[in-house]
């Protein structure tokens, strides 16, 4: 059975990389938007991608906290209410008829990922 560490490293893992696309998306908006299928260079659009960009942010230091502070149960719930995010992008792309398969998989892999973390958080690390 994966020890607690290793529960922890996985989800700092995983904080690292929201953090690092957050920055990305805040520093960088334009070539960002293409993450989501719509390469733009309309300012509004771009203000979008930052907002998504801080939400990865905070939930990178929601992740990172939580794990640090050991808090499994909490972190389980975060996890899974996190599912929404992934979902709600797929949705996004769905309506926005602009994506590719690749924009499909990444997403889904999301979703997926988070699910899984989910899962494992709630049944105490054990596969």
């Amino acid at each position: 059975m994966p020890s607690s560490k290793a529960r922890t490293i996985v989800v700092l893992l995983f904080a690292g990389i929201f953090a690092v696309m957050g920055g990305l998306f805040v520093a960088f908006p334009r070539p960002s938007a293409a993450f989501y299928g719509n390469a733009t260079a309309d300012p509004d659009a771009l203000f979008y991608v930052r907002a998504v960009g801080l939400r990865d942010l905070a939930l990178s230091a929601y992740l990172a906290g939580l794990a640090l502070a050991g808090q499994r149960r909490a972190l389980s719930i975060l996890l899974s209410a996190t599912l929404l995010i992934p979902m709600g992008d797929l949705f996004l792309l769905i309506a926005s008829d602009s994506a590719t398969m690749v924009h499909y998989a990444l997403h889904g892999i999301s979703l997926l990922c988070f699910a899984v973390l989910a899962w494992w958080h709630r049944c105490g690390g054990a596969w």
